[in-house]
């Protein structure tokens, strides 16, 4: 493991598709929804420290969620813990973890990853990453992991490729050349990418030099530049505690996408099949998770299903269930809110837990 890799692990979502598992004072990073016994947090640390040194893995979440970081990875020095005191999208806290490391080691190659994907398969995910990080050393470029799609998916942005592959000192690179970042698409133009075979989705994981990303926001994003740059004199001391609370809520909402990637010209990726999902939905978790002879998931074993056909159902520990004639239906109980939804209407979901708010009160966010 090369000193000048550093990993930015991105915990501050609140995961609202996951409504009631996922709520705002426990949100999906930090929920055991595999049932492996370890958060989706704790398996992305663990995967991460094979590219890596401890030291040098951040962990940037939401203020109020600090505490939860610090009980389920006790090993991530208090430093390396940064707090956003609101949530500005990710080109804001991205600019303010690179900046920071800047600091510290001006040949930092960064490897910025969400917290809460699932990877099954891991030493496929670490040789892309040191492909990546390989190229990232030596070239002024921009990364980004590219999952070879399986299907006409209209909830992921799209990258769209060149198939040769960049010339490179390492014969084996499969580093290629993006033409284009693509907007989530209708389903007719999601049918259109998968049949050409010239695009990928995009993971949202990144792999760039520190130096080579604060170029880009000097071009492409000079506001953030500015207020993150000012902070120069003051990140890795006791003043940088005091200058984010002032100054991090005066940044852009705005995601690295677009602030930064669908501008740049720099930008490359890297084709993976790494058994990748961001669990975004219920449908997708159901989509992954073993399943039963009628293509039900469930995750407490005293469970009675009668005609019952492609439910997800979850439910607290030690809790019974008994469902019959549910067809596609997704069931949670967290104990406080239960609730029984068509899988195919899922994406309501959202919006449902937000009208709960309205109606019930800010106890059911």
């Amino acid at each position: 493991m090369h000193s000048n890799n550093y990993v930015l692990i991105m915990a501050g979502g609140v995961g609202s598709r996951f409504w009631p598992k996922s709520r705002n004072h426990f949100p999906k990073q930090f929920i055991d929804i595999l049932g492996t016994g370890e958060s989706l947090l704790q398996l992305t640390y663990q995967r991460f420290l094979n590219i890596c040194p401890i030291e040098n893995i951040l962990v940037l979440t939401n203020a109020g969620y600090a505490d939860l970081v610090k009980t389920q990875l006790p090993e991530v020095l208090t430093e390396n813990i940064l707090l956003e005191p609101n949530r500005n999208n990710t080109a804001p806290c991205i600019a303010y973890a690179t900046y920071k490391i800047l600091q510290q080691n001006a040949e930092a190659n960064i490897v910025v990853a969400p917290s809460d994907h699932l990877i099954l398969k891991e030493a496929v995910f670490v040789d892309k990453i040191n492909q990546a990080l390989a190229f990232s050393a030596n070239h002024d470029a921009l990364l980004t992991i590219g999952i070879s799609p399986t299907r006409p998916d209209t909830g992921y942005g799209y990258i769209k490729y060149q198939h040769a592959s960049v010339a490179t000192q390492d014969a084996s690179s499969e580093v290629k050349k993006v033409n284009a970042f693509m907007e989530k698409p209708v389903l007719a133009k999601a049918k259109e990418y998968l049949e050409s075979g010239n695009y990928l989705w995009n993971a949202g994981i990144f792999i760039w030099k520190a130096s080579s990303l604060q170029k880009a926001f000097e071009k492409y994003a000079s506001e953030i530049d500015r207020i993150f740059k000012s902070g120069n004199s003051v990140y890795n001391t006791s003043e940088e505690s005091a200058f984010i609370l002032d100054q991090y809520p005066t940044s852009p909402n705005i995601s690295i996408d677009y602030a930064i990637l669908e501008k740049a010209d720099n930008i490359y990726t890297i084709p993976a099949d790494i058994g990748w999902s961001d669990l975004g939905t219920w449908a997708s978790l159901h989509a992954i998770a073993e399943k039963d002879a009628q293509s039900n998931v469930y995750n407490e074993e005293h469970v009675h299903l009668t005609n019952t056909i492609g439910c997800m159902i979850n439910l607290p520990k030690g809790k019974a269930a008994v469902i019959r004639g549910l067809d596609n239906y997704i069931v949670v109980d967290d104990e406080h809110v239960l609730l029984i939804y068509p899988k195919s209407e899922e994406q309501e979901i959202k919006g449902v837990a937000k009208e709960m708010v309205e109606m019930f009160g800010p106890q059911y966010a």
